[in-house]
């Protein structure tokens, strides 16, 4: 059904892939600038891209379809995860395994993506010394689990204590996906196309005056004018300014 389909919706989707594919926390830079030289940055970029979204559309067509089969009332976030999705596998067969498997693979999803953005801040520490990431890695993984703690008591003992009306897990899930991730993809939208030249991009890209050329011309067009608006929407949107003038 199409007609579901609106503005608002096509903005929260552009919003999400801010956060699957954690363009502005800079995980794909640090991870990228560990490949060797020979490997082909654009063909990595878009295996990832397209892997992302197949994966993300099989969840979708797997997880909701499943939920509305069932008549359980559908959610997001942790409720999704810890209270409707036990109860869509306790009414189907062999459900409690298949509910602990989904846990299993749940738990290496979250170990990786912890991983990637632990690295961002170790590989800025360590700043390629090898002997000191060790160190800044336990450190910093010490303070990020310090950190972490009030986010994981907003469930239980800190339930109660709001800011902003919004708990301290809702009020940094809400700070990092519509606040700083946006911002990142802003920073860096500006940055590359204006601080970088074309000829550096270019060679970077594997871009030639024969190969690839009127692709690149476009994917810089939109990185330095279309890309910028679109992250402004997104984030004013995110923030809630178009419905105050609703």
């Amino acid at each position: 059904d199409f007609s579901t389909l609106t503005a608002d919706t096509i903005l929260y989707a552009m919003g999400q892939s801010f956060f699957s594919l954690t363009v502005g926390a800079s995980v794909m830079v640090t991870y990228s600038s560990y490949l060797k030289k020979e490997e082909h940055l654009t063909k990595s970029a878009t295996s990832i891209v397209s892997l992302t979204v197949f994966v993300t559309v099989l969840a979708g067509l797997a997880i909701f379809p499943a939920i509305f089969a069932l008549g359980v009332k559908p959610t997001e976030g942790p409720g999704l995860l810890f209270i409707v999705l036990p109860a869509v596998f306790a009414k189907i067969p062999f459900g409690q395994f298949f509910f602990i498997m989904f846990l299993i693979l749940f738990f290496f999803a979250t170990l990786t993506s912890a991983i990637s953005m632990l690295e961002i801040v170790v590989a800025s520490v360590a700043k390629g010394n090898e002997k000191k990431r060790p160190s800044a890695s336990l450190l910093i993984g010490i303070l990020i689990f310090a950190v972490g703690i009030p986010s994981a008591l907003s469930f239980g003992i800190m339930s109660d204590v709001k800011i902003f009306g919004k708990t301290f897990f809702d009020l940094v899930d809400f700070s990092v996906s519509n606040v700083l991730l946006p911002l990142g993809v802003l920073a860096i939208s500006l940055f590359v196309p204006n601080k970088m030249s074309k000829e550096l991009l270019m060679k970077e890209l594997e871009v030639t005056e024969t190969k690839g050329k009127t692709l690149f011309n476009i994917w810089f067009f939109l990185l330095r004018y279309v890309i910028p608006v679109t992250v402004i929407i997104v984030f004013l949107n995110a923030i809630g300014v178009f419905k105050m003038f609703a």
